[in-house]
C-alpha cells in the first residue's frame, strides 16, 4: 500500500520498567531494537522507517547499522505520545503506524491488513491489530491485554481482565489479544497527543482506552498469528529459540 504516504514510527524508550536496556539486548547478534527496524524495513510497506528514541546509545545504534532515527525530548505517557511529538518533523506523513520496538517478529501480513482498512475506508482514523488466544494461561494473564469488539470489528473496550466474562455456558466465547500496534491518520495522531490521559487508561495502563473513552472508533483487524513481545529477561530468551528456528 503505497498510494498514501505510509511510515512506520518505533518508539523506543531505554529505561523499560520491567527489563531495562531491553532494546539493545542481542537477538543473534543484533540488538532487539535493530532487528525491530531491520524487520519493517524489508516489508517494503512504508516509505520511510524512524526509530523514535528517547537514548544516544539506541540512535547512534541505529545510525550506525545505516538505519533512520530521531531523539525525541521529554517524557511521555506512551509509545504513542513519544511518536507524536516527532510527526512535525514528518511534514509528508498520511497514515502513520506504531510498530512496538520490543516485537522484533512481527509479520507483514499483518501489517500489510492494517494499512489496507485505511483505503477500505476513507473516513477512518485509528485502527489497531488483535489475534485469537485459546489457551487459559493467556486468557487469564494480565499481561496479555484483551480486547472486545462489535459486529463490525471496531473496538468496545480492552482490559487486563477476562473479558467476554463467560456466564451462558451454552455459548463459547471467542478470545482476542490486543496486539499493540496503532495506525493513525496524521490528524488523529495528533489529536491523540492532546487529550490527556482517560480515568480507565490511567486505571488498566492501557492507552487505547483514551479512544474509547473520547468516542472515537477504532477498527480492529484480525492477525492470522500472535507477535513475540519481549517484556522480560525470560521473554528474550523465548525470543532468541524463536530466531534460531528461522535460520
Amino acid at each position: 500500500m503505497k498510494s498514501l504516504n505510509t511510515v512506520a514510527l518505533i518508539p523506543a524508550r531505554y529505561a523499560s520498567t520491567r527489563f531495562p536496556a531491553k532494546l539493545l539486548q542481542e537477538i543473534g547478534g543484533k540488538s532487539v531494537i535493530l532487528r525491530t527496524y531491520e524487520n519493517i524495513v524489508q516489508m517494503d510497506l512504508f516509505q520511510e522507517v524512524y526509530v523514535v528514541c528517547d537514548h544516544e546509545e539506541i540512535y547512534q545504534q541505529t545510525i550506525q547499522n545505516n538505519g533512520k532515527a530521531i531523539l525525541s525530548k521529554g517524557d511521555f505517557e506512551s509509545g504513542t505520545d513519544r511518536i507524536a511529538s516527532v510527526l512535525n518533523q514528518l511534514p509528508d506523513a498520511e497514515i502513520i503506524v506504531n510498530v512496538q520496538g520490543d516485537e522484533p517478529f512481527t509479520k507483514k501480513e499483518a501489517l500489510r491488513d492494517l494499512l489496507e482498512v485505511f483505503e477500505q475506508d476513507k473516513e477512518l482514523l485509528v485502527a489497531s491489530l488483535m489475534h485469537e488466544i485459546k489457551e487459559d494461561a493467556d486468557i487469564c494473564n494480565p499481561n496479555q491485554v484483551k480486547v472486545v469488539v462489535d459486529c463490525q470489528q471496531n473496538a468496545l473496550l480492552f482490559s487486563r481482565s477476562v473479558i467476554p466474562y463467560h456466564r451462558n455456558k451454552s455459548v463459547q466465547p471467542v478470545y482476542y489479544k490486543h496486539i499493540g500496534i496503532y495506525a493513525f491518520r496524521r490528524e488523529m495522531l495528533l489529536k491523540f497527543a492532546t487529550m490527556p490521559p482517560s480515568p480507565l487508561e490511567q486505571i488498566e495502563q492501557l492507552e487505547g482506552m483514551r479512544y474509547l473513552e473520547n468516542g472515537i472508533q477504532m477498527k480492529m483487524v484480525l492477525a492470522k498469528d500472535g507477535v513475540i513481545g519481549i517484556d522480560t529477561p525470560e521473554d528474550l530468551e523465548k525470543a532468541r529459540i524463536y530466531f534460531k528456528t528461522k535460520i
